[in-house]
């Protein structure tokens, strides 16, 4: 493992060792003046397990990830990539709505 990609390496060893899909993990390393930038895409089913109860697995990879970069003076940054299908969450209806405009939502 070199010093140039062994971010990514490990990024890719830790998450095909979290996923059922290892074949689908996808990392891009890309080195500019704000420091290095992976982008990662997993198989849409393993995108729970990447970011975890309330982001708390995605946050520690990043954590991770930082501690490598800071071992060869990087300053090394995760994206992850929402796959095609991917199902976020509506934004909750605000607070102040009428009655009416709720029951009209529903399409009943």
């Amino acid at each position: 493992m070199d010093n140039a990609t062994a971010d990514q390496e490990f990024l890719e060893y830790l998450v095909k060792s979290l996923v059922d899909h290892p074949e689908k993990v996808k990392t891009e390393r890309k080195v500019d003046e704000m420091g290095v930038l992976i982008t990662l895409s997993v198989h849409p089913e393993d995108m729970g397990q990447v970011i975890g109860k309330s982001g708390a697995t995605a946050r520690s990879i990043r954590s991770l990830l930082r501690i490598v970069g800071m071992k060869h003076n990087a300053r090394v940054n995760l994206k992850i990539e929402e796959p095609e299908g991917g199902s976020r969450r509506a934004p909750a209806p605000r607070a102040g709505g009428s009655v009416e405009d709720a029951v009209g939502d529903l399409d009943l």
